[in-house]
């Protein structure tokens, strides 16, 4: 498999700029990757196509302003894009830079915050924050993570729509966007009329914008994200199975979590790092419903889901979306697939 064989063209004005009004308020597209075919829905007709006794799976991470401003004792600027915390006082970063710094030299942050650069592992920096907790220095000093596509600046609007209404666990540097589209009232339609609501973590990494850089489908590796598994899901995906019910991921990092604490077959309780990459010829063990945006050309993304429903399934989709003016991406429009046979 080539990348070039997950293209698409999108007109510019398709990728969405602002979210819906209201969250519940987007549009959907329902593909059936066992027979192809698509449906022209609304959000708000999510309920019907779930039936009482399937489970959502959530991903209750929470984005964090991993975006901040920083400068070097030289009084040169940098730009930090902190890609995962590694615990209350260390970090793995981006920096963007006109001369990189070096290990042992010392960045401030804000008002006064410093960081210390311990190492460089590949393309990414370990900082250690001297003078609080990374989270507190993120969120007074840092910035949402709006992804680069989105051309306005974070806002107070941002804030608040760029997370999900169910996000408890801060990590993430980017949202789980299929979520996006729940509002309280949608969860609680759903779990009235007998849905089971179930909520793991993934804590998105900067990797999620990263492109696919070999020509070589396989030859791709992924970026490594924590994630946690909790038996509650387990046991919650084990009553929907014995019910008759069907696994509904809520979104692409719930269906790699999933798959992830999956590996012999069997759904366990776990926690750790997963680099899984999800492309045609995978083998699905857990999930039989995905819940997801729209994704980029030629993205990681985009091979996960043509591997779910069908490569042809989703040309085809993706071809409909655009003719049909559905907006892209993660303040975009959504889609529910069934997975192919």
């Amino acid at each position: 498999m080539r990348v070039a064989d997950f293209d698409y063209a999108l007109p510019d004005e398709l990728i969405a700029q602002q979210p819906a009004a209201e969250r519940s308020q987007s549009r959907l597209l329902h593909l059936d990757g066992r027979t192809g075919a698509l449906e022209d829905l609304r959000f708000t007709d999510l309920p019907r196509l779930v039936g009482p006794h399937d489970v959502l799976v959530l991903n209750d991470t929470r984005v964090i302003k991993a975006r901040l401003a920083a400068r070097k004792a030289s009084g040169g600027r940098v730009e930090l894009f902190v890609e995962r915390l590694l615990g209350e006082r260390e970090a793995l970063a981006l920096i963007r830079a006109s001369h990189p710094p070096r290990p042992g030299s010392q960045l401030t942050l804000g008002e006064g915050g410093r960081a210390e650069v311990l190492s460089r592992e590949e393309d990414l920096y370990r900082l250690r924050f001297l003078d609080a907790d990374a989270a507190d220095l993120l969120e007074r000093f840092g910035e949402v993570p709006l992804p680069p596509y989105i051309a306005h600046p974070p806002g107070a609007d941002d804030a608040e729509r760029y997370q999900t209404v169910y996000a408890e666990r801060p990590g993430a540097v980017a949202a789980p966007t299929a979520g996006l589209h729940f509002d309280a009232g949608m969860l609680d339609r759903l779990a009235a009329q007998g849905a089971r609501i179930a909520k793991l973590t993934l804590h998105v990494g900067a990797g999620t914008f990263q492109p696919v850089r070999t020509d070589d489908v396989e030859s791709h590796r992924m970026h490594r994200e924590r994630f946690d598994v909790p038996q509650a899901v387990v046991d919650a995906v084990g009553a929907a199975r014995a019910a008759g019910g069907r696994v509904v991921a809520v979104g692409t990092t719930a269906l790699r979590a999933l798959e992830s604490a999956a590996p012999g077959g069997r759904l366990r309780a776990c926690a750790g790092e997963t680099d899984l990459f999800v492309y045609p010829g995978f083998e699905f063990r857990v999930v039989d419903r995905l819940l997801t945006n729209f994704h980029l050309p030629r993205s990681s993304l985009l091979m996960l889901v043509a591997a779910f429903a069908g490569a042809d399934n989703i040309r085809r989709a993706y071809a409909h979306a655009v003719r049909q003016r559905y907006r892209f991406f993660s303040y975009g429009d959504a889609m529910l697939i069934e997975r192919a046979a």
